[in-house]
C-alpha cells in the first residue's frame, strides 16, 4: 500500500512559482509511474504532468508545457512539480497520485491518491 501525501500548495499572484512535493508512507515511490492532476471547482479532474518510473520519460498536459517540470528523487522518496509562469488558470486542487499502468492521462489508471493540496493564483 502506498500513500501519496501532497506539499507545496498555497496562494500566488500571477508569474508567480510553486513546487509543489509528493512524499509518500508506506512503499517505496520508485517502482511507480506518478501522476499530477489538479481539479478547479465545479470541473472534473484533469492531468497535468506524469513521470514513468525511472524518470526518463515524462509527460505533460499542452496547458502547462514549458511551465511546469516534473521530477522524482529515489533517494527522498519524492516526486515534485515545478511550477513557473503561474496563471488564475492554474488555481485548483493538485492530487499526487501513483502506480499508473497504460494511459498516464487517465485517471482511472492510478492506484493510489493523495489527498491534495490547494494552488490558488490571483490576477
Amino acid at each position: 500500500q502506498v500513500q501519496p501525501v501532497e506539499s507545496g500548495g498555497g496562494s500566488v499572484q500571477a508569474g508567480g512559482s510553486l513546487r509543489l512535493s509528493c512524499a509518500a508512507s508506506g512503499r517505496t515511490l520508485t517502482s511507480y509511474g506518478m501522476g499530477w492532476f489538479r481539479q478547479a471547482p465545479g470541473k472534473e479532474r484533469e492531468f497535468v504532468s506524469a513521470v514513468n518510473w525511472s524518470g526518463g520519460n515524462t509527460y505533460y498536459a499542452d496547458s502547462v508545457k514549458g511551465r511546469f517540470t516534473i521530477s522524482r528523487d529515489g533517494v527522498k522518496n519524492t516526486v515534485y512539480l515545478q511550477m513557473n509562469s503561474l496563471l488564475p488558470e492554474d488555481t485548483g486542487v493538485y492530487y499526487c497520485a501513483a502506480g499508473w499502468s497504460g494511459t498516464y492521462y487517465e485517471p482511472r489508471e492510478y492506484r493510489y491518491w493523495g489527498q491534495g493540496t490547494q494552488v490558488t493564483v490571483s490576477s
